[in-house]
């Protein structure tokens, strides 16, 4: 398998110096930021939103991996994409089964990767016929809405079916417990992208912490 790409959640930096510390990990051999969008209704917690992208966007070239955990993303994808997203994932969960291949190629259509994730509780199955029209699939090993969580280690064996059923290109990106241990077990099992917070951002050597994962 190709590198694992780690995509550290800002979701457990400090947010009083937010610029500071994606620059750290920037430095410390960061592929991707990710960034928890959470609107207070799909999941129940408020994040944060487009202006914090962009301002994001400034201090940073590497790719922004935008988990938009909200009800109704299509509202939310131009803005996004304008405030300088690479990536745009929504969840299964939050729309209509009819939209999810249509969201998918508007969020291409601004040139960016496309993603979809699914919960904890979703089956694999229900997503097999879409995720060729995807870019990345994200699953979630622990629930939405929160970071710190203790990862739900049977969600890990989500991937050897997706990786079965897909393209060798496809990014299998998983997100939620994630530390240098639950990290082997996902890589092991197809997945190659990693979303780690608080290991990452409460560690005291964010550069080891980064490498432990791949």
């Amino acid at each position: 398998m190709s590198k694992i790409i780690i995509s550290p959640s800002i979701l457990s930096s400090d947010f009083a110096n937010l610029g500071r510390d994606i620059r750290m990990i920037e430095k410390a051999g960061a592929d991707w930021v990710h960034v928890d969008v959470m609107d207070g209704h799909f999941v129940p917690n408020i994040t944060i939103g487009v202006p914090v992208v962009k301002s994001i966007r400034k201090v940073t070239g590497l790719p922004l991996d935008v988990h938009l955990m909200i009800e109704n993303p299509r509202k939310f994808i131009k803005p996004f994409a304008d405030a300088g997203a690479n990536i745009i994932t929504f969840h299964y969960e939050a729309v209509e089964r009819t939209e999810i291949l249509e969201l998918s190629e508007y969020i291409k259509n601004f040139g960016l990767k496309s993603g979809l994730a699914i919960k904890p509780d979703t089956n694999p199955e229900e997503i097999i016929e879409y995720i060729g029209g995807f870019d990345m699939i994200l699953v979630m090993t622990v629930e939405p809405g929160f970071g710190g969580q203790e990862f739900i280690k049977i969600c890990a064996q989500k991937l050897p079916f997706f990786r079965e059923y897909a393209d060798e290109d496809l990014i299998l990106q998983v997100d939620g417990g994630i530390n240098d241990e639950t990290a082997r077990v996902c890589t092991r099992l197809g997945a190659n992208s990693l979303v780690a917070g608080s290991y990452i951002f409460n560690s005291e050597n964010v550069s080891e912490a980064i490498g432990s994962l791949r």
